[in-house]
């Protein structure tokens, strides 16, 4: 099983669109896949046509084995599963604060499942927290989606500070660039400027497109309502690009 978690510390760069193509990627390659959606918003859930379990709330999280497989959906494609988030996971942090051993608490809830699946895929909130200290250290990867732009630049860079001041393994970070315009002079600059700064980024990016904000209409990955198009082809090239990374 691998871990690969799709996290930035900045909103609105394209994270659980990324999520949510990638996992589809994913379960497309014949790998079984489960997402698992953190974020309280539930975008994750809300694109896939799954509704959250009443149940699966507070502690319960990380302390309940049987309520959290138990809170897990079949999504319609197959060798793909959901664990979509509720409202609740607002207050992650405020347990996690409570509880022994906060920071590997979500290591052995996905443990639980960790045989079942080949692949889970993990839709972080936008923050440094408890939360994303767990994911820092479980995830075998971590996939920071970037718009090419100063904000994200800055966000970017506190990142791998964060990183080097806690001693957590940066080579985990794989940053790509997402929303990419590239009629841009800003972007185009910015592009070529951090790939010379952060020697992980991948070689893929992820286009801005139409079609990518048609995924709310559509309720489903642009990979299955827009094979053929250019944004389409970028996740899989992405998705492709971390399979090498992490030697799925």
């Amino acid at each position: 099983m691998k871990i690969i978690a799709c996290y930035s510390n900045k909103g609105g760069v394209g994270k659980t669109a990324t999520s949510v193509n990638l996992a589809y990627a994913s379960a497309l390659s014949g790998k079984k896949t489960l997402l698992c959606d953190l974020d309280p918003q539930g975008a994750s859930g809300f694109y896939f046509r799954v509704k959250p379990s009443r149940k699966l709330k507070k502690q319960s999280f990380f302390k309940d084995v049987d309520c959290f497989i138990g809170a897990i959906r079949e999504s319609d494609f197959d060798n793909l599963d959901l664990l979509p988030a509720n409202m609740s996971y607002r207050d992650f942090d405020i347990f996690l604060s409570r509880m022994k051993n906060s920071r590997s608490r979500l290591k052995k809830a996905l443990k639980a499942v960790g045989n079942e699946y080949d692949v889970i895929i993990l839709d972080c909130p936008p923050n440094i927290s408890l939360l994303s200290e767990n994911v820092f250290r479980v995830a075998d990867k971590i996939v920071v989606p970037v718009i090419p732009t100063t904000l994200s630049e800055r966000t970017l860079e506190q990142l791998y500070d964060f990183f080097g001041d806690k001693k957590y393994q940066r080579k985990k970070l794989l940053p790509f660039f997402s929303m990419v315009q590239k009629t841009k002079k800003l972007h185009n600059g910015t592009i070529i400027k951090l790939r010379k700064k952060y020697r992980n980024f991948l070689d893929k990016s992820i286009p801005f497109s139409t079609d990518i904000e048609k995924m709310g209409v559509h309720r489903a990955p642009v990979l299955a309502y827009a094979r053929s198009r250019p944004a389409a082809k970028a996740y899989e090239d992405v998705w492709n690009a971390i399979q090498d990374k992490v030697k799925l």
